[in-house]
């Protein structure tokens, strides 16, 4: 990948890797759909301005309409529902595992649905490499789970791992806050009669909020512009790879502000995931046109050979 994209890959990690938490928290005192909607429309409220700014957008919503709802259902109506809901009987850990088979599901998906991107055996060891060291980290942390949590954890992965393919094959050209925005604000509306009839008797702590605003401006506005921009830059795939970065994170913010120890298959973990996902996200090397000679790293072509032939 681009400096771009490992740039936006990082902080996907970070941003992703801290909901767990907040949905914990927020979760044990309010229901599901309050949770979710809340979640869904601070993010549209700090970025419908954004979108409105650009210009266009009820022509963007009118042609793209289909795709638009799809992604919104598929990416969010769905998937955030299930995944909190099912964090009230699951440790945050136990989700982050089970989150993190969204590459290999998006892997198969992909395949499946005849994308182009390629798949050779360094990216698919890369996958299996994190997916071994997600779950040498997580292991220790796990706790019990009914059925239906873990079906509902499944939704979500099979949501995830949906909803990028989507965005590559109908939204690519659609600006990122127009995508966003409405498919928030959408996600707000559906759930606003559920969040009413649900709503805490009492003002929620000051911790509750904390984590709300958290999760509507950290985890939902800003994750959803520098998701979609890591989908356009590195690919669908290869998009979803930072699923296994959370846990880590997870596990870091625990040693460095609650004093948990750093063990040594802690340690293997991360460097796991971390081989993994330079793995999983490298690309192939394509040829110089006319020639089996290497392009230089990032794929560019030198300005003298521009336009003599495609890159193969």
């Amino acid at each position: 990948m681009t400096a771009r994209g490992w740039f936006l890959f990082s902080l996907m990690g970070v941003i992703w890797g801290i909901p767990y938490l907040m949905i914990k928290v927020a979760v044990d005192a309010l229901s599901p759909s309050f949770v979710v909607c809340a979640r869904c429309a601070l993010g549209a409220l700090l970025l419908l301005p954004f979108a409105i700014r650009q210009g266009g957008l009820p022509r963007v919503v009118r042609t793209h309409w289909r795709p638009m709802l799809a992604f919104a259902c598929i990416e969010i109506i769905g998937p955030w529902w299930t995944l909190t809901d099912a964090e009230r009987h699951l440790s945050s850990s136990t989700a982050g595992l089970l989150i993190a088979g969204v590459p290999i599901v998006g892997l198969v998906l992909a395949r499946f649905f005849g994308s182009a991107e390629h798949l050779g055996p360094r990216r698919l060891a890369g996958l299996l490499l994190g997916l071994a060291g997600v779950t040498v980290l997580t292991l220790p942390h796990l706790t019990g789970g009914d059925t239906r949590s873990l079906a509902e954890v499944a939704v979500t992965v099979l949501g995830y791992a949906t909803a990028p393919l989507i965005v590559t094959r109908h939204l690519k050209d659609v600006p990122t806050l127009q995508l966003t925005a409405p498919c928030l604000a959408l996600a707000a509306v559906v759930y606003a009669p559920a969040a009413v009839a649900g709503r805490p008797d009492a003002m929620p702590s000051a911790q509750v909020l904390t984590a709300l605003a958290g999760l509507g401006a950290i985890c939902t506005a800003l994750a959803f512009v520098v998701f979609l921009e890591l989908i356009k830059e590195a690919g669908p795939t290869r998009a979803t790879v930072f699923t296994y970065v959370n846990p880590a994170v997870a596990v870091a913010a625990g040693a460095l502000f609650l004093d948990e120890r750093l063990t040594v298959g802690v340690l293997a973990a991360f460097a796991l995931i971390l081989t993994g996902s330079v793995l999983a996200t490298a690309g192939p090397r394509a040829a110089r046109p006319g020639t089996s000679e290497p392009l230089p790293a990032g794929g560019l072509v030198p300005e003298e050979e521009r336009g003599r032939r495609p890159v193969s």
